[in-house]
């Protein structure tokens, strides 16, 4: 089974803010594409309660270099986290979807 790795926008959101948006990501993602996938996990649970936003930006890498596809949030180029994950994603040749896009047809 496919890989996906969920990048959003979390700073100033509760919980369930998130998480709505995030089930609301992934079924954007398996309809898009057809298919069924295994979610990465990149709500992180249990932080360091220091934990910095560069930590969480660290642990989201860590989990989109085991992804096969990722999808953002329409507001993904607002947040630097998410950018630096577009980038990421791009250089290192993991299929990209943003929420709510019209694929472009060739």
């Amino acid at each position: 089974m496919k890989k996906l790795f969920v990048s959003q926008p979390m700073n100033g959101k509760s919980d369930k803010e998130i998480l709505d948006e995030r089930n609301r990501l992934i079924a954007e993602a398996e309809e898009r594409s057809g298919e069924k996938f295994e979610v990465l996990e990149t709500f992180f649970r249990g932080a360091p309660a220091d934990a910095k936003p560069l930590w969480y930006l660290g642990e989201s890498l860590k989990y989109l270099s085991e992804a096969d596809m990722a999808i953002f949030a329409q507001d993904w180029i607002a947040a630097r986290g998410c950018q630096i994950e577009h980038e990421a994603a791009l250089r290192y040749g993991i299929a990209t979807m943003v929420a709510g896009e019209v694929p472009v047809c060739k």
